[in-house]
């Protein structure tokens, strides 16, 4: 399988440093987590029920006319292939690498490409795959022009794949009101902006009958009983929607100040995290973690994702170990 950020228990074993003493900004889960209520008994007791509100609350958050809970984002990123004839299909990179393995797994011809060079070839693919906002490098779209590549692939029967998982901040971008269209497939999770990574939830927005097509794949109780329940009371709680917001945009915008200052000057970022592209990222992570400090790094390129510190005990805790390393 793929690496992942999030691995703090092997972190911990590698650097001796206990678990609870960590400082994790290796995910970009926000650290504002919707405060999820006790679940009632009933939820663990019986099978998950389609019909229990969650479709409708979902579509009105969401803004979609038609949508498919599932387990996770993961679970759609590996039942899409699937669903076609071998094609070719073209991947945004650098980006979260599971699209690309779980096409190529599927038999598919994959291509990866940065967006631009990407977008500018839609007319040699038969599927593109696109993150946005980018994870990790941070790359925006307009909708309008996602709407065009949408087309262009749609109307040689065409996939425009749309993974939304950093959204929430920016539901205004989103392409999830137009996934009536046939071929436009919308991949929303509630793990990054709910903070509820561990309820293994999120949503597929398309078409009638690629949804149908998905959950004939997926078979039935896609989602438990007890995060559907949490899930129907986090949706609808526009309050808190509009709070969490503000709080990510204006932590985001932080801690891009304070990298900065330590002369980490953000390549790109958006409300969940910020990315710092550079061939020192290998040793700035080593001498982070020596620290209890974990931050996601990758390879290819060479780069650190820097997650959202929680509190003001953490980014003085984070300022005085970027003041340690760049003495």
């Amino acid at each position: 399988m793929l690496e992942h950020g999030g691995r703090l228990l092997r972190a911990a074993r590698t650097y001796g440093i206990a678990p609870a003493d960590w400082l994790d900004l290796s995910t970009g889960i926000s650290p504002f987590a919707w405060p999820v209520p006790a679940i009632p008994a009933a939820a663990w007791a019986r099978l998950p029920e389609d019909d229990d509100g969650l479709v409708e609350v979902a579509q009105a958050y969401y803004g979609t006319p038609k949508l498919l809970p599932v387990a996770g984002s993961q679970a759609a990123i590996q039942t899409l292939p699937l669903l076609r004839s071998l094609s070719r299909v073209g991947v945004i990179a650098p980006g979260y690498n599971e699209h690309a393995h779980a096409w190529r797994r599927a038999g598919h011809q994959v291509i990866e490409l940065a967006a631009e060079e990407l977008l500018a070839r839609v007319d040699n693919v038969d599927v593109v795959v696109l993150i946005h906002p980018n994870n990790p490098a941070g790359d925006l779209f307009d909708p309008a022009t996602l709407l065009i590549c949408h087309a262009r692939l749609a109307a040689r029967g065409g996939w425009l794949i749309v993974d939304e998982a950093f959204m929430d901040a920016t539901p205004g971008d989103s392409l999830c009101p137009h996934t009536f269209n046939e071929g436009l497939i919308v991949l929303r999770s509630v793990g990054k902006f709910f903070g509820m990574a561990g309820a293994r939830a999120g949503f597929v927005c398309a078409s009638a009958g690629l949804l149908d097509a998905a959950r004939e794949q997926l078979g039935p109780w896609t989602v438990t009983g007890p995060t559907r329940y949490a899930l129907r009371q986090a949706l609808a709680d526009v309050a808190w929607h509009a709070q969490a917001r503000t709080r990510l945009q204006a932590c985001s915008a932080r801690l891009a100040q304070l990298l900065t200052k330590h002369d980490i000057v953000p390549t790109a970022g958006c409300a969940f995290f910020q990315w710092w592209r550079s061939e020192r990222a290998g040793e700035m992570h080593r001498a982070l973690a020596a620290q209890g400090i974990f931050t996601r790094l990758f390879d290819q390129p060479h780069s650190l994702r820097f997650g959202l510190p929680e509190d003001d005990v953490a980014f003085d805790r984070l300022d005085a170990a970027l003041t340690r390393c760049t003495q």
